[in-house]
């Protein structure tokens, strides 16, 4: 009896969507404390098509061939010894081996079993597969790094379709605002300065400056003293107790040292599965409701990477895998 073969999705080059081929490869088996799962939809992120064409994680796989995919949703069937939080038929979703190859384009993945939760009882497969990535990755900014507290609002910018992806059931966008978006405010605008006859701005002879705006220069009054000027009599800005900036810049002359270099921070391994248990249950308490932007075959993952690219998908794409 030969080794059992799995259909997966695999690249041999970086390039277009075309890179992309349906092939057969073994059929992973799960190590001490892994776990087997039977992938039913598997999610397509905007790394994975950098990845694919050479950018994004492609430095951590190495060289083609590889299979691409993080999101995962499925069913464990076959437990590695040591398991004890999952059992077989376990229906789960999660990020595995993430930012190293997981192989999510296909039908079975082997992690270990601390990377997966339950899936959510108000979601079905495809729709938590769209959760795990953008939903960890929206986690890590606001709880863990900004500190974000109940009742506060958040401005995001360049909000493209990541944002869309999910939203409170009783908003029909979600909660988020947008640079431009929310209401106008009525500004005073001053009026245009007065041009002469000949259409030049007045010119002041005395202090050498230009009229503009419609105001006058004042004679008898200047303010050589940098204590005397309007925005130094200014309080200076504070930022309101319990919130802190997504990102510190170093104070002058107090600048990192060589030393310690900034990396980038991922979530980690250990604390992913927390977060995406908080994150579960708020979707079964019905506060945060997923968005699918469409639903492809696992043999179609060109057609997805290429959708996503021509930026026709608003929401989350979802590669379903038939058994």
């Amino acid at each position: 009896m030969g080794t059992p073969r799995m259909r997966a999705i695999s690249q041999d080059e970086f390039g277009s969507p075309e890179v992309l081929r349906p092939v057969e490869v073994p059929r992973p088996s799960p190590l001490p404390t892994e776990v087997l799962v039977q992938v039913h939809s598997a999610g397509v992120n905007p790394v994975d098509l950098k990845t694919r064409s050479g950018a994004g994680m492609a430095a951590v796989l190495g060289d083609p061939p590889f299979i691409l995919g993080w999101d995962v949703a499925g069913v464990v069937v076959e437990r590695g010894f040591g398991v004890h939080t999952l059992r077989v038929g376990d229906e789960v979703f999660g990020m595995p081996w993430f930012p190293r190859q997981a192989g999510a384009y296909a039908e079975y993945v082997t992690a270990p079993s601390r990377q997966f939760v339950r899936r959510p009882t108000r979601l079905d497969q495809d729709q938590a597969a769209a959760v795990p990535l953008a939903a960890l990755t929206a986690w890590q900014a606001l709880v863990d790094t900004a500190g974000v507290q109940g009742g506060q609002r958040v401005l995001i910018q360049a909000a493209t379709a990541g944002c869309r992806a999910f939203r409170r059931p009783d908003r029909e966008v979600p909660r988020c605002l947008r640079h431009g978006d929310g209401p106008r405010r009525q500004v005073r605008r001053r009026p245009p300065a007065r041009r002469g006859r000949d259409g030049r701005l007045p010119h002041h002879p005395v202090r050498g400056r230009t009229a503009r705006r419609g105001r006058r220069p004042r004679s008898g009054r200047r303010r050589d003293r940098p204590d005397q000027h309007p925005l130094a009599r200014r309080p200076p800005a504070r930022r309101p107790p319990g919130r802190r900036p997504l990102r510190r810049l170093p104070r002058p002359g107090r600048e990192r040292p060589a030393a310690r270099p900034a990396r980038p921070r991922l979530p980690g391994r250990a604390g992913r599965r927390p977060a995406l248990a908080t994150l579960a249950s708020l979707v079964d308490e019905g506060r945060i409701e997923v968005l699918l932007g469409g639903t492809l075959p696992l043999d179609q993952a060109a057609e997805a990477h290429g959708r996503l690219e021509r930026g026709e998908v608003e929401g989350k794409i979802v590669l379903r895998v038939d058994h």
